[in-house]
């Protein structure tokens, strides 16, 4: 469903400062260099500045400091990227679930009739659903778990008994809830025997899953999200772990059992966390980066070599390799020089 909306409907909904026609109208968001005269572009960017000046828009969206650059129409907000959200959100709604329950899908519990229940899934006995929820086709939702109102389970879903989910959810397709944490003991013959993981998951409300992420239960107590939480495509969520209101973490991050991550976190994409360690709120790790040991204060965390030609690469690494030898070089001219010094000075 396509939405059109003048400039001085914009404004008078999600406030700003309107340089222009409020009569102008636009139907859709679109890049600075692509964007035609019905649509609206945003510059959050400074790198796409240059962008600005031959900007066919209709209008942009873009902070006061840059209003005198802007050749058409433009609403003024200091916060342009979170303004240009709401406003996509608003000119693309999500088109209606059908109530009900399909012909093809197996419920075993009762749910309100609000709730829309896809093709092919299944909803084992004791299972508890919130007002409009939405389960998509194909998911699997085991016994004794609970989904909050609103939320909103994309197809293939798997949610294992037991799990609760809360409010107002976003979970896309391949998610995995509540599968055996990687829990074994070893045995004297060298084989392992497999510890039983009987908690749970529980996750808070607001929060958003990306597709392919997986979430294991913990051993004894819940593996925790807690509200607010935004996670990727292809997460890797170990038993035991918890992580805290509002904090991101980005594409391919592992995360190890036990772990707690606190509050107003990001993880950028492909970092590693290694097992029972704990993160201060309001810590930034960078993409790529492995965290080895527990972070106790806030702040930006790196911790991965910058790229470089592979040959320059060979020849560092060479002289990493030696740097035990160097060190105890560099130790024993120090004490030599020391030497000399108090030589001179008898």
């Amino acid at each position: 469903m396509t939405v059109s909306l003048t400039l001085g409907e914009i404004v008078a909904r999600l406030g700003g400062q309107l340089q222009g026609a409020a009569d102008i109208a636009v139907r859709r968001i679109a890049t600075l260099d692509k964007a035609g005269p019905d649509e609206i572009a945003f510059l959050a960017n400074p790198k796409y500045q240059s962008a600005l000046s031959t900007t066919q828009a209709g209008a942009v969206i873009l902070s006061p400091a840059m209003a005198e650059s802007c050749p058409v129409a433009c609403v003024l907000t200091p916060q342009p990227y979170l303004y240009f959200a709401r406003l996509a959100a608003w000119l693309n709604p999500l088109p209606p679930a059908p109530q009900g329950i399909h012909p093809n899908a197996v419920v075993e519990s009762a749910l309100p009739a609000s709730v829309s229940v896809g093709a092919g899934a299944w909803i084992g006995a004791d299972v508890t659903i919130g007002e409009n929820a939405v389960i998509g086709p194909g998911c699997s939702i085991g016994a004794g778990s609970s989904i909050g109102a609103d939320s909103h389970l994309h197809a293939q879903v798997s949610i294992y008994p037991r799990c609760r989910i809360g409010k107002r959810a976003i979970i896309h397709s391949g998610v995995v809830i509540g599968a055996d944490g990687f829990g074994f003991a070893q045995q004297d013959d060298g084989s392992w025997f497999k510890i039983p993981q009987v908690g749970g998951v529980s996750i808070g409300d607001d929060v958003e899953i990306g597709a392919n992420t997986t979430i294991d239960r913990g051993t004894l107590t819940d593996t925790v999200i807690e509200d607010g939480a935004k996670l990727d495509n292809q997460i890797q969520i170990a038993h035991n772990v918890r992580i805290g209101a509002r904090t991101a973490v980005a594409g391919c991050v592992g995360i190890a059992g036990s772990t707690k991550i606190g509050c107003d976190c990001t993880l950028g994409g492909a970092a590693m966390i290694i097992g029972h360690l704990e993160i201060a709120d309001r810590v930034h790790v960078s993409a790529g980066t492995f965290v080895g040991k527990s972070i106790a204060e806030p702040g930006t965390y790196t911790g991965s070599v910058p790229l470089m030609n592979h040959a320059a690469w060979l020849k560092n690494f060479s002289r990493l390799r030696h740097m035990d030898a160097m060190a105890d070089k560099i130790r024993a001219l120090e004490k030599r020089l020391s030497e000399l010094e108090k030589g001179k000075q008898s």
